[in-house]
């Protein structure tokens, strides 16, 4: 997808300073997939207690030694 944007400078000169990153368009992708993986790992701690193990359930049971 082609578009066009106006990108703050100074902060893509901090972020490409921080990086080996040399071009606009290689930094704004992988800050995107950066920014989408966060918020996946974000969604996941939501699910956090949600699947508890019940009260009888003896875990030590199903591991395997070896």
């Amino acid at each position: 997808m082609r578009t066009n944007i106006v990108l703050n400078d100074e902060l893509v000169s901090e972020a490409q300073a921080l990086s080996a990153i040399k071009t606009k368009r290689e930094l704004i992708e992988v800050a995107l997939k950066e920014f989408v993986a966060n918020r996946k790992r974000m969604d996941l701690r939501e699910l956090r207690g949600i699947n508890e193990l019940r009260s009888d359930y003896d875990y030590k049971s199903t591991r395997s030694r070896g």
